[in-house]
């Protein structure tokens, strides 16, 4: 007679069983591609409560205890202020989960909720700082978030709406005030709508927003500019189902023989520096082209 397993068990198998296409394969392409992983590190795996950060810190969880690479994980979950349910929540999903979570608490919520010069963008700030920070106190030399794939399309494409750069969010990055210490996306190649049929499939809930500075949570979001650009993007999928994947392939291509200006490193490229370098004319496809394979 099987036996019966626990609840955290089946949430596990689900992922490599029914979710392995969707979910388990594009997760380890990301590990793999983009060299997420090595040897010897440790790994904070940053959970804010929500599904995506949830996710990935199960995915971490599984592949750990599975790879040849040797490698550390700690569950870190930072209290920027939540109010006493969504805290309460996200101790009961980690305990479902089987995630043993070290949880360390901050008042950025309330500093950030008393500056009214872009307060969202404080809070980002403060709460990358704090996680930094407690991570490399605990002898972590990576900290890994839970962007997914569409977060990397839609960021893509604010950048060109809202900060005319194209700018686009990178599997991994070296910390500029934090020395020795990166910031990874295991999710990279995750897509959303498998990972909220993930999270139906086991009955699971998660919290869906913490902030303490908009109480209405969904009006906040509806007005958001990165919903504006969610929305946008799923009218055009319905004439172009490639969409997502055409501009997740585009930041892979980037034609740098037929860009005006370009930044690296801090530093501003203009038309007139880099013409010279030129050297050719590149080869223009037709509108109706398919370049995204």
């Amino acid at each position: 007679m099987a036996k019966e397993l626990l609840p955290y068990q089946e949430i596990e198998r689900s992922i490599q069983t029914r979710f392995s296409s969707d979910i388990w394969s594009p997760f380890m392409t990301a590990v793999r591609d983009y060299k997420l992983i090595e040897s010897g590190d440790r790994i904070a795996a940053c959970i804010s409560g929500g599904k995506d950060s949830m996710l990935m810190a199960k995915l971490l969880q599984i592949l750990q205890r599975h790879s040849e690479v040797p490698f550390e994980l700690v569950f870190l979950v930072m209290d920027p202020g939540y109010n006493e349910p969504n805290r309460k929540k996200i101790e009961q999903n980690a305990e479902l989960l089987n995630i043993p979570i070290t949880v360390f608490e901050t008042n950025i919520f309330a500093v950030a909720n008393n500056t009214y010069r872009n307060p969202c963008y404080l809070c980002a700030r403060m709460r990358r700082g704090h996680l930094y920070n407690k991570a490399k106190e605990l002898g972590c030399n990576k900290i890994a978030l839970g962007h997914h794939f569409n977060d990397v399309v839609e960021t893509t494409v604010m950048s060109m709406f809202y900060s005319s750069q194209l700018q686009a969010m990178p599997p991994k990055v070296h910390s500029k005030n934090f020395e020795g210490m990166q910031l990874i996306r295991p999710l990279y190649c995750v897509h959303e709508d498998d990972i909220i049929a993930w999270k139906q499939y086991n009955n699971l809930e998660f919290i869906q927003c913490a902030c303490r500075f908009t109480e209405n949570c969904k009006e906040c979001e509806s007005n958001s500019k990165r919903q504006e650009v969610k929305n946008l993007l799923k009218r055009l999928q319905k004439d172009n189902p490639r969409i997502y994947k055409s501009i997740f392939n585009s930041i892979h291509n980037v034609c740098l023989d037929t860009m005006v200006g370009y930044k690296t490193k801090g530093k501003h490229y203009d038309f007139n520096e880099i013409y010279d370098n030129m050297s050719y004319e590149p080869a223009f496809l037709c509108q109706d082209s398919e370049s995204d394979d």
